[in-house]
């Protein structure tokens, strides 16, 4: 279990817990006899088989329709379909080299999809579990208004390790169900960036959700976005 370092509405921290809560799913995926499907992966085509390079091999797109009615140039008869194992992600110049070193951008667009900015991409620190902790922002928004403003693509639960810290996040699980609402937690000594998980990772609005029961339980969701919903104008 990871440790997270979270303070409450009065400015009091402790470090928890934190891990992300996975359901095995009760359907099973069968074949027609009953056998179990294993997942697998295939070859679907090479580069040389790709649209821009055989159209340079062709001289022009009207000859390579002509080839591929006559012919499949557009099908690597000896590799297309072979079963793939222990693949691995590499990058390739537009010469289809491999390229050793690279530059990545953050791509920005705009709700239409259009691109707004380009910018070089930062290696950002993880940010949750330092010496400043995560803060209560004071904006709460209603749970039913928060899903309609953002995606939230992870979640995690938040975890006490003793006794002290159950009160300390039983009170913010409780606070939180009693209004209805997440509250937006900010990171950095303002209290005010974005939360990064681990080294080099996504930034992310970081949300916190309670739920509570009368036997005394509690549940603290972190729920994590990047994107937010806005109409197309």
């Amino acid at each position: 279990m990871r440790a997270i370092n979270l303070s409450n509405d009065k400015n009091r921290n402790a470090q928890v817990g934190f891990e992300q809560k996975r359901t095995k799913s009760d359907i099973r995926m069968v074949c027609s006899d009953g056998r179990e499907h294993q997942n697998a992966r295939f070859l679907k085509s090479t580069i040389d088989t790709e649209v821009d390079k055989l159209v340079e091999q062709a001289g022009s797109a009207e000859q390579l329709l002509a080839d591929i009615i006559n012919s499949d140039p557009e099908i690597d008869l000896e590799r297309v379909g072979m079963q793939l194992t222990g693949v691995r992600k590499i990058y390739i110049s537009d010469m289809s080299d491999i390229v050793h070193s690279i530059h990545r951008n953050e791509v920005v667009f705009t709700p239409n999809g259009e691109l707004k900015e380009s910018r070089p991409y930062e290696d950002v620190e993880s940010n949750i579990n330092t010496d400043i902790p995560l803060r209560w922002t004071g904006k709460l928004i209603p749970k039913q208004k928060a899903v309609r403003m953002f995606v939230f693509s992870r979640k995690y639960q938040i975890k006490h390790i003793n006794g002290l810290t159950y009160d300390f996040l039983y009170d913010m699980a409780k606070q939180l169900s009693e209004k209805g609402a997440v509250m937006l937690l900010g990171a950095g000594s303002k209290g005010v960036g974005p939360v990064v998980l681990s080294n080099g990772g996504v930034s992310y609005r970081a949300f916190l959700e309670g739920r509570i029961s009368d036997d005394g339980k509690y549940c603290l969701i972190l729920h994590l976005t990047n994107l937010e919903l806005k109409a197309i104008a």
